[in-house]
Formats: structure tokens, sequence, C-alpha cells
């Protein structure tokens, strides 16, 4: 009976906990079909406000408070999201969205990367040359609008060329004269458009973030990882014209004054809860097929791990022996070993996960609906063949042209200024091949400045442009990495795909790259900013006819654009059939609902705050805590080292309202959000619209999930609320900044 009364008990206990766990949420869903396609789901897990305050179009909603971040690219292309979490303009991200700005105001003597950086009043915020924050007004189905430009029988150039004039045509109609930036983005891979109308304010300061200590705890060896101890955060703020319009940056310039900010709670978290996650994903692939998954795997992705492992090697050698190196470099070797680990891990989880099977599987499913009746083979028969046409086309030539982007294009620095000045350059061509004549007209339009000329305008552009191209920028480290890179490339490519000046490294170098480089850093222009403020002094074509820096440059691009557009073909094939596969697969499937791949537009996902298991006998709680950053702590590792007043706070267990009942401090924490990068910086969001935590990671085990979600393993890494108020408080000092926020005990 005894026996029988605990087995009953176990028996209730696994059925109430079946009840109570809630399984993953696919998708990052477009907000402006919250209420029709997720709402009631969303409200059953928990949520406690109503679907206008989520996403509202006339009145004040949650996406007000949502940022993207971007530099020079708004409204496309956001690198980042933000959240405003104050009345004022306070935005909060992640510190390795930051982390240019932080590198950009930092030297040896006020090194923000290692001490952090606070702004205790407004006149202490710090501009930012390029960096905007756009807000977004409304979303809009235009499908029907972009469609009208399209013709029957249109190839994939055709009714490319037709989406980008309905586009130009739809921005013009809306942009209202400048005051909004209006984009138009295609959908489930060209089925759908949608138009995306924001509002972009052009000075955004920098307020406060933490030491690399805190803000980089753990580096590459943690990132992308779980357990993880990384307080990755950092604070802008978002200033306007005194009567609030957006404005480039003045003195005069006043705190933004939001539609909506986010309360922040401190209330702290449990296994189970509710919780969302707005933001700009940049990209996924979830509808990519078995053949991209098998040229992923075993072409394009080896190639970036391999040449970025000997770019960040050598890189991380030279900075290593020099602090100012190190500080100039420190956002460069950042950017590259993120993706040098988001590659290296995807690898391993389409592997591992047998993505390549799931998606064959799929594939086979769709091909047999598709055949079971005439009219549906003679709509999408064709799809799946024409994927596979293409990627044999672009499989003969992704390495070269892999190798040729990682190992060229971000190898050499000095490439992308070269390129630059190709027009000037023909310019002056053209001018020393007329008479003598002609060339003392124009010498003479050129010294004395007049704005008539067509060439001055040039150099002027050239001459404000240099601080920028060359910020940050050693000639040195650049040879270095650009040696090591052009060898690998000189091994690894076929001659066929080689850029035609290559072929001379044999003819007049014997063979040796190495002396091939040193020419073109000891000869060229483009090394050395102060010898391209020389030349634009004095802008004789004998100065630049032969410099073989640009002759490089030149013969680079040109086999570039041989490659791509050899790859075009198969593209434009890979394109027609995705459109037809994606329209087939919701066809087949009427009853699910789709989300469309990830863009850099305003998304919404909803799940729970979960934990995990990893693999066999492998359990992951679903926090961190401070006593876990002390457990890494290792003064010999520079990943690893901890601020001394850090250390002081902990044995004290100085945590103000910030710690938990029991005295431990609640660093990271993990939910089952479906993100991705773009997310980095978004707000996690609890039932009653309070901000708990900053996302900023996915995790190792499911790397694979921008082509395939794994519901089992796939989780977010965010940094804690409370974490974050405890370090701006406790270890920066920057209580000025927590006066101003809503803070929910």
């Amino acid at each position: 009976m005894k026996k029988a009364l605990v087995l009953l008990f176990f028996s209730i206990a696994l059925v109430i906990k079946s009840m109570a766990y809630t399984p993953p949420i696919e998708g990052m869903w477009l907000p402006m079909f919250v209420d029709r396609l997720n709402y009631a789901e969303m409200k059953e897990m928990g949520l406690q406000l109503t679907p206008e305050e989520l996403y509202d179009v006339n009145n004040a909603s949650l996406k007000d408070a949502i940022v993207g971040l971007a530099s020079g690219s708004a409204p496309e292309g956001f690198f980042c999201t933000g959240e405003v979490i104050s009345p004022n303009g306070l935005i909060l991200t992640n510190h390795h969205c930051a982390y240019g700005n932080i590198q950009e105001h930092s030297c040896v003597d006020n090194d923000y990367l290692d001490q952090g950086f606070w702004a205790l009043s407004l006149e202490e915020e710090l501009p930012n040359e390029g960096l905007t924050a756009s807000f977004l007004v409304r979303m809009d189905d235009v499908t029907q609008e972009v469609m009208d430009f399209f013709e029957a029988g249109m190839t994939e150039v055709e009714r490319s060329s037709a989406i980008r004039e309905a586009r130009e045509a739809l921005s013009r109609e809306h942009s209202e004269d400048g005051k909004y930036d209006v984009t138009v983005k295609s959908f489930f891979e060209g089925n759908e458009f949608y138009m995306f109308t924001y509002i972009t304010y052009k000075d955004v300061r920098l307020v406060g973030a933490p030491p690399s200590s805190v803000g980089k705890f753990g580096g590459d060896t943690d990132n992308w990882m779980w357990p993880r101890h990384t307080g990755d955060f950092a604070m802008y703020r978002v200033y306007t014209a005194p009567d609030g319009t957006p404005a480039t940056y003045s003195q005069d310039n006043i705190p933004m004054k939001p539609k909506h900010h986010l309360p922040i709670s401190i209330k702290g978290i449990e296994k189970g809860d509710f919780s969302m996650i707005w933001g700009f994903p940049g990209g996924t692939q979830r509808y990519l097929t078995s053949h991209g998954v098998q040229q992923s795997i075993e072409q394009s992705s080896p190639i970036v791990v391999e040449v970025r492992d000997e770019k960040l090697s050598i890189m991380r050698e030279e900075m290593d022996k020099d602090r100012a190196l190190d500080i100039m470099y420190s956002a460069k070797y950042s950017r590259s070993a993120n993706g040098w680990k988001y590659f290296k891990g995807q690898i391993r989880g389409l592997k591992n996960l047998d993505v390549y099977s799931q998606k064959k599987e799929l594939e086979e499913e769709f091909e047999q609906w598709a055949n079971e009746h005439e009219q549906r083979k003679e709509k999408y028969g064709e799809a799946l063949d024409l994927i596979q046409e293409g990627y044999q086309i672009t499989n003969q030539i992704v390495e070269p042209l892999k190798y040729m982007e990682e190992a060229i294009f971000q190898g050499g620095e000095f490439i992308m200024p070269a390129f630059s000045y190709f027009t000037l350059y023909g310019r002056l061509q053209s001018y020393h091949e007329q008479d003598k004549v002609g060339w003392k007209f124009w010498k003479m339009f050129q010294e004395s400045a007049l704005d008539t000329s067509v060439i001055n305008p040039m150099i002027r552009s050239h001459k404000a442009e240099l601080d920028d191209q060359y910020d940050n920028y050693d000639t040195e480290m650049d040879r270095k990495v650009f040696t090591a890179l052009l060898e690998l490339f000189y091994e690894q490519v076929d001659e066929e795909f080689y850029p035609e000046i290559l072929h001379s490294i044999d003819s007049d170098y014997g063979g040796n790259v190495k002396a091939f480089v040193d020419n073109i850093y000891e000869n060229s222009l483009f090394v050395s900013k102060e010898r391209l403020e020389d030349f634009l002094n004095d802008p004789q074509y004998e100065k630049i006819q032969d410099d073989p820096g640009l002759m490089f440059t030149a013969s680079a691009i040109s086999k570039l654009r041989e490659l791509y557009a050899q790859q075009r073909s198969g593209q434009n094939k890979i394109s027609q059939g995705k459109r037809l596969f994606v329209a087939g697969l919701r066809e087949m499937n009427p009853d699910k609902s789709y989300y469309p791949n990830a863009n850099s537009t305003l998304r919404l996902t909803y799940g729970t705050v979960e934990d995990y298991y990893p693999r066999d006998a492998v359990h992951y709680d679903y926090y961190t805590t401070l006593e876990g950053v002390m457990e890494k702590k290792d003064p010999t590792h520079r990943e690893f080292r901890v601020h001394e007043k850090l250390v002081e706070l902990y044995e004290n267990k100085d945590y103000g309202r910030y710690g938990t009942e029991d005295g431990r401090m609640v660093v990271g924490f993990i939910t089952d959000h479906d993100i991705t990068g773009g997310n980095s910086g978004s707000p996690v969001i609890n039932a009653k619209g309070h901000l708990i935590g900053c996302a900023f990671d996915g995790n190792w085990e499911a790397m694979s999930g921008d082509i395939a979600f794994e519901p089992e393993l796939q989780r977010t890494i965010s940094v804690d609320a409370r974490y974050i108020l405890f370090i701006t408080e406790k270890l920066g000092g920057a209580t000025n900044l927590i006066e101003e926020m809503t803070i929910i005990e």
C-alpha cells in the first residue's frame, strides 16, 4: 500500500511538472500581427498586457521603448538593439555593442576599456559620430503595392529591379519630406513585402560602461557558453533639438523625451516565468534547404574559421606586446573573434544535430505533396530542382570566393581606402593624358581651389575621410596580418581564381609572398595616412599611377566582380526556387503559423525562464551568481581578471537592494527565447512589461539555431537587471543614473 501511494504521488508530481512546463516557442514574430497570431498563447503563458500595450500606432506602447542602433546605415542594418529605461532618453544595450565607441574614447591615459566609464552629469556624456538610434513608428503590409510593379514572365534580375523601383517610390511617398526614414523589406523569400517607418535620432552619447573585466568577463573563452558570468551592458542617451526633433550633435540639444520607457524590476526571476524579448534580429536562414546546409558545413564556414584563426593569433600576439596597440585594435579583434567562434559553433551544431537530415526529410515531404496533384506540380514542381541547380553552380566558386572575402578583403586594411580612390585616379589619368595646355589649365584650377573644378571636391572629400579611414590603424600590424592571409590564399586557392596581379608573385618575386607584400607596404600611399595626406596636398598622377596598393586593389576587385557574376546566375535560380518552396510550404500546412526570417526589422519572441540538459548526465541551472565570477577569477589570465572593488563588494556581501534574500548576487540567467545577432542588447521583459534583463548571447549547444531552431537546447543568455543596477551603483558610483530610472521593488 505504501509503495502504491509513493508511486501515485510520484505520478501526480510528474503530471504537475509536465503541466507547468511550456515547450519553447519558435519564431521571431512581427509585432503588427501579435494580436492575431500570438496574443492568446502569450496570455495563457502569463502575459498581463493588452495587445494595444504591446503594439499601437496611435498611442504609446511597448514598441516605443525599443531602439535600433546603427552606424551610418539606418534604417537598414541595425547592429544591435537598445531599450529606453528612463524618461530622459537613457538607453540600455550591451557592452559589446558599445565596445567600439568605448574604444574610440579610450587611450592609455583614459583607459575606459580597462577602468570603465560613468558620466556623473549630462555634461560628461560623450558624443559618438555616426551612431544613430531609430524608433519604429509603424509597419504596413505593402505586398500588393510592390507586386503592382511586377509583370508576367519577369526574370529574377527584372523582378529585383521592379522591387527596387517600388521601394524607392514607397519611400518617397511616405517619408514626409525626410521627416521619417522609410524602408521596404522582402519577407518569406520574396512572397510578401512590408514597409517600416522610423524616426531616427543622430545625437547618441555614451553615458556608462563597466570595466571590461565586467563587461567582457570570460572573453573569447566563455563567448557563446553557459554558465556565463558576464556583465554585458552599457548605456547611451539619445538627444534631440530643443523642440524634440532629431538633430545632429549640438551643445544646445536636450535629452530625448520618449513616448514610453521600461520600468526595471528587481523582484527577481523564477524558473518558468513568462518573458519576452523585443529587438532587431539581423538575419536567419530557417528556410535554408539541405543543399545550403551541406555547402555551409563542407565549404564556406570552415574557411571563415581557418582564416580568422590565423588572423586572430597574429593580432593577439601583437596586441599583447603594447597596451596602446591593444586598445587600438580591441574592437576589430572582438568583432572578428565573435564571428570566428560563431561559425566554429555553427559547424559543430549542424553536424551534431544532423540538421541536413531534418531539411532533407522536409524536402521529401514537400516533393511528395507537390506531386500529388497536377496543379500543384505545375506551380511548385520545379522549386527544389531550381535550388539544386543553383547550388551546383555556386558550389564551384564558393571556396575561392570565401577565401577572397576573408583572406584578402578582411586581410589588408589598405584595400578599402585604395578602392575609394579609383574615381580620383581615373580623373587624374585623363588629365595627364591631355596635352600640356590642358594639363596646365587643370593645374590652374587646382591651385586656385575654384569650386567649379571637378577634381577639387574629390580632394576635399578624401582629406575629410582620412581620420576615419586610418583611425585605429597600424601599418606594421596590417602588414603582418596581410602577409599571413595572402600566403594562405596563395596556397589554398587554385591559380585560375587568382587576381591577375598575384601571378607576378612567381614571375617577379620567385614565389615569395612576403616580398610581394613588402613592396606594397614600402611603396604604396594607402598604407600610411601621412603619405596620403602629402599626396592630397599635391595630387599629381605620377605619384599614384603605379601605386602597388592601388594596383593590387584594382586587380582584386576585378576578380571579385568576376566571381560574383558567376555566383549570381546560381543565386538567381536559388532565389526563384526558394520563393516557390516557401510559398508551397505555407500552402502545404495551412493551419500552421509561419514566421519570416529575421532581416533587421523589429520582432517579438516569447517564452520562459528555463534551465536545460546539454548532454547526458549534465544539468545547467537557469541563473548564475557573483560567486561564479570569483570561482573563475584568475589574475594571470586577461579574460578572467576581476576588479578589486568588485572583489571587495563580494567579500562584504555589499549588494544593497539588488541581492537575493539568501544574500547572493545574481549575474545572468537563461530563457528559451528564439533570438539571433542584432538582438544583442534587447530587453528581456516580464509579464507586466518590466525589464528584467538584457540579452547578449546564445548558447554553444544550439549554434545551428539560425538555420534550425532546437527547442530542447536553444537558450538565450542575458545579464540580470539586478546585476546591471548593482554594478552601476556600487561599482560605478553612478547613482545619478539609478535615480532617473523607474525601479520596481
